[in-house]
């Protein structure tokens, strides 16, 4: 690589909402070493949120999911040899090509377990990704080694930037009603998962909600626009029976970080909300079943760079995040859930008590534990 420093370059991230945001490290990186280059990323339609005003960035490019090969070819002669560095930080043969496409020099991060030589064929570099025991971050991070670059594990939330006329939007939305009630403490909620296999229960999340509310504390919900999330929102708030504020589909990304950091608590399941969280610097509850928290626990905000920040066994608590895991023999097991696939649940987090969350809530919030329920069985 020439000692030169790059003045373009293009990340290319084509995966899920999380994936995108868990590269943020390594754009911040390379904006850190090489301050006056444009820094670019290409992803896809849905996940560019992640980067809602991310101040390390020039231009995102976004590409549908599943593009005809003439949207693809037409997006191929738009980026053609257009950077000075192309890092694909997936070993995706959509994100090699794209590398190879955009990049006079190309990097990328290659599985480890896969036959290497169509990387080889692509990149100029290339840096193993440690599934098995290394995080996402930690791995994406290899790549800024590569160019000569100090590796930052700095996760970047996305925002809603200094605007005036946006942010007074934002506090209209915010505000009315009230989210806040005048010197009441705000938690924030994500109940909704995904896939089903990395959700929680309703019940659960339903007296989670009552012990806040009679604690004094203001309760909102996030989530996506998606028909599932606004009907499984509505189920926990009416089983909840409390005064909720249910702002899940009428927030951007970049608007739901802006309230999370003005909670005191976060608590969500294994999604990209919960990274955004972690990364805002809230106190964060992550509710963890199937998914190894090795590779993707959220990654506590201002995290000195590690392998990976936490066990791949039992709850334990890292900076600004507690990872509450369920106790089962089998956790984790990688799998989509009990039936290994997206729509089937996992029995861990099924089992998973709302007292145990409720448990550690009052130890985050610095409240007395609570004390357990009692149950009395009188013989007749």
């Amino acid at each position: 690589m020439s000692k030169r420093f790059p003045r373009t370059v293009l990340v290319v991230c084509p995966r899920r909402i999380g994936d995108v945001l868990l590269v943020t490290p390594l754009v911040r990186s390379l904006k850190a070493q090489w301050p006056e280059a444009h820094i670019d990323m290409l992803v896809l339609r849905g996940t560019e949120g992640a980067l809602e005003h991310n101040p390390d960035l020039r231009r995102v490019t976004v590409e549908a999911p599943h593009a005809p090969l003439r949207a693809r070819l037409v997006t191929a002669a738009r980026i053609w040899r257009r950077y000075d560095l192309a890092c694909a930080t997936v070993g995706s043969d959509r994100a090699l090509i794209y590398a190879w496409v955009a990049g006079r020099k190309r990097i990328g991060l290659v599985d480890a377990e896969r036959a290497k030589w169509f990387a080889r064929a692509m990149l100029h570099r290339i840096a193993p990704d440690r599934h098995l025991d290394a995080h996402v971050v930690s791995s994406t991070l290899e790549l800024a080694k590569l160019v000569g670059v100090t590796p930052r594990a700095k996760v970047v939330p996305p925002g809603i930037g200094p605007d005036p006329e946006r942010r007074a939007r934002f506090e209209a939305r915010f505000n009315a009603p009230a989210t806040v009630p005048p010197g009441q403490r705000l938690v924030v909620l994500h109940p909704f998962a995904m896939f089903a296999y990395k959700g929680w229960t309703i019940p659960g999340w339903a007296a989670t909600i009552r012990w806040l509310r009679g604690q004094d504390f203001a309760v909102a919900l996030s989530g996506g626009p998606a028909r599932a999330e606004r009907e499984y929102a509505g189920q926990v708030i009416a089983m909840a029976g409390e005064q909720v504020r249910n702002l899940v589909g009428e927030l951007t990304l970049g608007e739901t970080a802006e309230m999370i950091r003005r909670a005191k608590l976060f608590i969500g399941p294994d999604t990209s909300v919960t990274h955004i969280a972690a990364a805002c610097g809230t106190p964060t509850i992550a509710l963890f079943g199937a998914t190894d928290p090795v590779r993707w626990g959220p990654w506590p905000c201002d995290w000195p760079l590690v392998d990976t920040p936490w066990a791949r066994h039992g709850s334990n608590r890292r900076g600004n995040v507690y990872l509450l895991q369920g106790d089962n023999a089998c956790v984790p097991c990688r799998r989509e859930g009990c039936d290994e696939h997206k729509e089937s649940v996992s029995d861990c987090l099924i089992d998973l008590p709302a007292s145990s969350v409720i448990a550690v809530a009052a130890q985050m919030l610095g409240l007395p534990a609570p004390i357990p329920t009692q149950i009395v069985t009188i013989n007749r």
